[in-house]
C-alpha cells in the first residue's frame, strides 16, 4: 500500500521538507537533564575551576546539606559529567569535560542545521 508521503505531488514539500538529522548520542539527554539544575550547574561550574573537592569542601559555603549535594553529584556523575576517587575514607569529585564537549559539538551541529532551514525558508518566501 503506498504510503501517503510517497503520493504527494512531486515537488510539493520542496525546500521545505523536514531535513535528515543523525540522532544525537541518547546520553547526552541525561548531561542537559543534570545541567537544568541550578544546584548542580553550580556545582559543576566549582568544579572547572579545577581540582578535586570533597563534599565537605562543595558545601563549606553553602546552605544545602551533603546528603542533597552528593545526590547531586551522583546525577552529574551518571551524566559523564563528574568522576569520583576515593583518597582515604574521602571521597573527592572532578569535573570530567568530555561529556560538556559532545554537547558542546551536538549544539553547533543543531545550529548549523537550523540557520541553513532558515536559508531554505527565506529562499522559499522569497520566490514564492
Amino acid at each position: 500500500m503506498p504510503n501517503k508521503a510517497d503520493s504527494a505531488p512531486a515537488g510539493r514539500h520542496g525546500p521545505l521538507a523536514p531535513p535528515t538529522i543523525a540522532a544525537p548520542p541518547p546520553r547526552l539527554a541525561s548531561v542537559f537533564f543534570a545541567l537544568g539544575d541550578a544546584t548542580r550547574l553550580r556545582l559543576v561550574a566549582v568544579l572547572c575551576a579545577g581540582g578535586a573537592f570533597s563534599i565537605s569542601q562543595l558545601t563549606a559555603s553553602t546552605d544545602i546539606s551533603r546528603q542533597a549535594v552528593t545526590r547531586h553529584l551522583q546525577v552529574l556523575g551518571d551524566a559523564g559529567l563528574v568522576t569520583d576517587l576515593r583518597l582515604g575514607r574521602e571521597r573527592l569529585w572532578q569535573f570530567d569535560p568530555t561529556q560538556l564537549e559532545e554537547a558542546r559539538r551536538t549544539l553547533e551541529v543543531i545550529g548549523r542545521q537550523w540557520e541553513a532551514a532558515l536559508a531554505k525558508l527565506k529562499a522559499f518566501a522569497e520566490v514564492g
